[in-house]
């Protein structure tokens, strides 16, 4: 976390040496925010400043604040300053802190004289009741700073906000790292901890450590004294996939819907070279999942275009489409149920979220307009703008799957070669299931994301062959 550590040097050497910085009449931040995503290390953080600068570490959660009593939330927070500054300098650190700092609401909801609200109320006075000058250092951290209270944020409270993101490939890296040296892991000749980096994009530090641990547990499992890459990888496919039920009993009629669906959506990404390269497909049930089919970025990705978050719906739809075109409309399952839905919240923030479409243009309509318990963030919207917007959903979802059954019937024998292949397999790679295509003449765009245990070569996009679905 290079740049975050950066942000947060001075606050070390502000605790180990406040006289340097009040020279000059500067005034050290009282507070600091940070938010980021689960398991990135926020109060992995915390603690390491505390460490550094070698200073007393107070600690508390936002949920010790409020209890079932009346004020005992509000002593709480005035007994933990008073510990602070019997102790200063000090770092104060509060953990969640939206338990207790969520944004007042006033008349209605929760009442004027809320618990929560009284206990936050008492943090804003003794947030502004001591001078930075005391060496007493206020860090609070949150994975939902955007229901947090204006008042809180301000500065003179919250001087400064730090955004702790996912690591990247060299965070990852040396992350991995760390974790198989905190435990002692003995690995293999076979592994490369950056190949496991670059295959893990968007995962979190927490992640990456159960990945190792999963990774060691397995080895255990198998008696070996090593771990391997082969190990690594099945631990990623279990932490993203969810654990193996091979003992469920499915009838041979269900397991060959699930497998023609599973192979919709594969020969759909396929088809579209702005989808997620397709790393495997699976029948065998994982989690709560009947069947899985695995797409994963070989790089971090951090905007999209419209052509990406389309060729996800179609990915989406592919499963819906299979079983339409070989069962008949009738024929349909409940298994497409998780698809349609993520498939129909893209289309709503691609037409009201990211003003993506023609119709209704730029424009951006809060989500939470329909939902009274969350504060809303935007201007009104007539009932007319909210007709045009469903259409528009209605319309841009109709076009893709119309689109995707499309595709579907182009290719039906080679779908087919490939169902049996999974009924017979039941976990095939990319690379298996582009065999069988290319014999059948599919024009295949998009490339196949390669297994970790594989080299990563070649990570130059294949041209577009003709004929191939733009």
């Amino acid at each position: 976390m290079d740049e975050v550590k950066e942000e947060v040097k001075e606050i070390i050497d502000y605790l180990k040496d406040p006289q340097r910085f009040q020279k000059l009449g500067g005034r050290a931040p009282k507070g600091v925010l940070f938010y980021g995503d689960p398991g990135v290390g926020k109060t992995l953080l915390a603690k390491a400043i505390a460490g550094e600068a070698n200073v007393p570490f107070i600690s508390i959660s936002g949920s010790d604040f409020v209890e079932m009593f009346v004020g005992v939330g509000a002593a709480r927070v005035r007994d933990l300053f008073e510990t602070a500054k019997k102790h200063a300098p000090c770092l104060v650190f509060i953990d969640e802190i939206d338990a207790v700092g969520r944004t007042r609401s006033g008349v209605g909801f929760g009442g004027g004289h809320d618990e929560r609200e009284q206990t936050l109320n008492q943090l804003l006075v003794e947030l502004d009741g001591f001078e930075s000058g005391e060496g007493i250092i206020v860090i609070a951290a949150t994975n939902r700073p955007d229901i947090l209270d204006p008042a809180l944020l301000r500065p003179g409270r919250f001087d400064r906000q730090i955004s702790v993101p996912k690591p990247d490939v060299k965070g990852r890296y040396e992350i991995l790292k760390v974790h198989v040296k905190k435990k002692k892991i003995p690995l293999d000749n076979d592994v490369d901890l950056m190949v496991i980096a670059r295959g893990t994009p968007g995962f979190s530090g927490a992640d990456l450590a159960n990945i190792v641990n999963e990774a060691a547990l397995l080895a255990a499992r198998k008696r070996k004294d090593r771990v391997g890459m082969k190990e690594f990888e099945e631990a990623m496919d279990r932490i993203m996939m969810g654990l193996e039920r091979k003992g469920m009993a499915i009838t041979p009629a269900e397991k060959e819907k699930i497998a023609y669906h599973e192979v919709g959506h594969a020969i759909v990404s396929l088809m579209f070279k702005e989808a997620d390269p397709l790393h495997k497909v699976s029948i065998i049930p994982r989690g709560m999942a009947l069947g899985v089919t695995v797409n994963l970025p070989e790089e971090d990705r951090h905007i999209y275009s419209k052509k990406d978050l389309m060729a996800r719906i179609h990915q989406l739809f592919g499963g819906r489409a299979a079983e339409e075109v070989f069962y008949g409309k009738d024929g349909i399952t409940t298994g497409a149920e998780n698809d349609l839905m993520r498939a129909t919240e893209l289309a709503y923030r691609i037409v009201a979220s990211w003003g993506m479409t023609e119709e209704l243009g730029p424009i951006h309509v809060s989500t939470a307009r329909n939902n009274p318990f969350m504060p809303q963030q935007g201007p009104e919207i007539s009932e007319e703008t909210a007709r045009k917007i469903d259409e528009e959903v209605n319309r841009l979802l109709r076009d893709a799957y119309a689109k995707t059954k499309e595709i579907i019937e182009s290719y039906k024998d080679a779908i087919t070669a490939v169902v049996e292949l999974l009924l017979d397999k039941e976990t095939i790679t990319c690379d298996e299931m582009v065999a069988i295509l290319e014999e059948y003449g599919v024009p295949v765009v998009n490339k196949c994301r390669k297994s970790i245990v594989e080299v990563v070569s070649d990570s130059s996009a294949p041209e577009t062959p003709a004929g191939a679905i733009e």
